[in-house]
């Protein structure tokens, strides 16, 4: 059974990281740079420091990240209104439109794999997902430090 899991989570992690490398280049975006925005959209404006404990990276590759979506007129820099040291990154909106719909044929199928399981089994499934993802940033941080 752990060879077979082994087995499924490689392929679901390929899967994803091929529908996310199609997804970024229909958009013209790294993947890194699409990960970000997901980011953004989920938890608001953060700053680097939060972005890079977010995702794992490096300090000077959120840096670069950053510069790259700014340049792309995705991303703007702003000082926090309470703590004029502090720099935030907020997403331009206005230039998000249209990925919405991208997501769109992806999501009624997860709707369908979801209409599958009772509560308990999807609380189960959280709970994995949830504790795989934090192996897998503290992997990610790792593989930054070295």
């Amino acid at each position: 059974m752990l060879e077979a899991l082994s087995a499924a989570g490689r392929e679901q992690s390929n899967a994803a990281v091929m529908y996310h490398s199609a997804l970024s280049e229909r958009v013209g975006l790294g993947v890194t740079e699409e990960k970000t925005l997901d980011l953004l959209q989920r938890l608001g404006p953060l700053t680097a420091g939060e972005i890079g404990r977010h995702t794992g990276l490096a300090p000077a590759t959120i840096s670069g990240l950053i510069d790259r979506l700014e340049s792309k007129g995705l991303v703007r820099r702003a000082r926090d209104t309470k703590d004029r040291r502090r720099v935030i990154v907020e997403i331009e909106y206005a230039r998000l439109a249209g990925f919405a719909e991208l997501f769109e044929p992806f999501m009624a199928g997860l709707a369908r794999v979801y209409d599958r399981y009772t509560d308990d089994e999807l609380e189960l499934i959280l709970d994995w997902i949830t504790r795989a993802t934090a192996v897998q940033r503290e992997a990610t941080q790792t593989l930054g430090e070295a």
